[in-house]
């Protein structure tokens, strides 16, 4: 018989660090108001709008890719059954399909084999992460403010991140420069930097093509890597497509992420990483960046689940591997979409009488507004509670001071009347603050 004891317990001290960060209390803190008030209308999540999934069609999207392996690949039956139900290629079985699809789509002619299809883009990032910071002194650098995705991620894994500024048009390259040389004058060691050039989250900032160019030659100069994401890419508000960073990627310099979250649909799961750098062993044989991640996913996911690679497989096959046409009313939906909200503040907030300002995005799904007074926790809470509307503190996205008196609303989830009536009520409770203050 065992002996009588206490119960286990556990402390915070007891567990990682990272558990106890305040970045993960305070998107759980957004997730519980969420909760709370399920009848107020959210500008929090950048989730793709719902309206244009139909369940029906995955069933003819698997089909589709069935018949892929049979026809055009020449599968047997017994290697179609396994293909679909077993453990499949760590790297991923799609990899062919996405290399021809982001080929059309963005202009990147790479080997399928420096692809590695993940689960959804986070993953790739952890995996990325995960075998560049190979010390204590490597160093990530990220835009601030930035995306929680990549800076938590780096927590987890107790990689330091460093953050540099943006300006009106993403990144800013003078900034960029002098952390890396102060960095290095520290005896660190700047790896690599993550940036979103296309309508960024979350400040919805775009990066000019001559900006572009610019950031390519400075990550040689300074021997960096840019770690590209691009989930808003396709929708332009502009109707402008700007090339991205890796189809103007001569030298290797960028590591791209991408994932089928935004233009097929998130419940699969299903991202992907192009890792093309030459790794060069002791001896002088080669290996691509991509061969050395898949070591690293062996170890966490094992692979893509094959259905869900299935379901995206088919959905791109049934498209002809041209995903931005195949999302054309889509992207005339976000579109719209931001152009309601655009809309709906100028009619509800005019700047000139309230002193409230936002920036124009040329795209993608947020946009950010700056108030004459704290957008805190307390005042979301105020705003959910009585006045029925949610939105994200742009404060979440800074490493560390920044943004207090601004707020993140995002434009992909609601219809354009109920961002219109959000608006409206977002505006009336500015309006009630500003005048409750004089």
């Amino acid at each position: 018989m065992p002996r009588p004891g206490p119960d286990a317990e556990l402390r915070p001290a007891d567990l990682h660090a990272s558990l106890s960060d305040p970045l993960l209390e305070v998107m759980n803190f957004l997730n519980e108001v969420t909760l709370r008030y399920p009848e107020a209308i959210s500008f929090g999540p950048g989730r793709p709008y719902d309206g244009f999934f139909e369940v029906d069609r995955i069933g003819g999207y698997l089909d589709t890719y069935t018949r892929h392996l049979e026809q055009d690949l020449g599968r047997s039956p017994e290697e179609v059954r396994t293909a679909l139900f077993q453990y499949g290629r760590t790297n991923g079985q799609i990899h062919d399909l996405v290399a021809r699809t982001i080929a059309h789509d963005d202009g990147i002619h790479t080997d399928p084999s420096a692809v590695v299809v993940t689960v959804g883009c986070q993953e790739a990032m952890l995996l990325v992460l995960r075998a560049l910071i190979a010390g204590p002194d490597d160093v990530l650098l990220v835009t601030d403010p930035g995306y929680v995705g990549i800076t938590g991620a780096a927590r987890l894994l107790d990689a330091a991140t460093v953050p540099v500024p943006e300006d009106a048009t993403g990144l800013d390259l003078d900034a960029l420069r002098a952390t890396v040389r102060e960095l290095r004058a520290r005896g660190k060691r700047p790896r690599a930097v993550y940036v979103i050039p296309d309508f960024a989250n979350p400040s919805g900032a775009s990066m000019p093509t001559e900006k572009r160019h610019a950031l390519l030659d400075l990550a040689a100069e300074e021997d960096l890597l840019l770690l590209e994401d691009n989930p808003y890419g396709f929708f332009s508000r502009t109707g402008e497509q700007r090339p991205t960073l890796k189809s103007l990627d001569t030298r290797h310099r960028v590591i791209y992420f991408g994932s089928f979250a935004k233009t097929c649909f998130p419940g699969a799961r299903v991202g992907y990483v192009i890792a093309d750098q030459p790794v060069i062993g002791e001896n002088g044989e080669r290996t691509l960046l991509a061969d050395e991640l898949s070591k690293i996913k062996s170890m966490v996911t094992v692979n893509t689940p094959a259905i869900a690679q299935a379901a995206i497989g088919g959905m791109l096959l049934a498209h002809g591997c041209r995903l931005r046409d195949a999302n054309k009313d889509l992207i005339e939906f976000y579109r719209g979409n931001m152009e309601a909200l655009l809309a709906a503040l100028a009619r509800h907030l005019p700047q000139d009488r309230w002193g409230v300002r936002w920036n124009v995005p040329d795209g993608g799904f947020f946009l950010v507004l700056t108030l004459p007074f704290a957008a805190d926790n307390a005042f979301l809470e105020e705003s959910a509670r009585d006045h029925g509307v949610i939105w994200t503190p742009m404060s979440y996205f800074y490493l560390g001071d920044g943004g207090e008196r601004q707020l993140r609303l995002s434009a992909s989830y609601l219809t354009p009347e109920r961002i219109e009536e959000g608006v409206r009520r977002l505006a009336a409770h500015i309006i009630q603050r500003i005048t409750r203050g004089q």
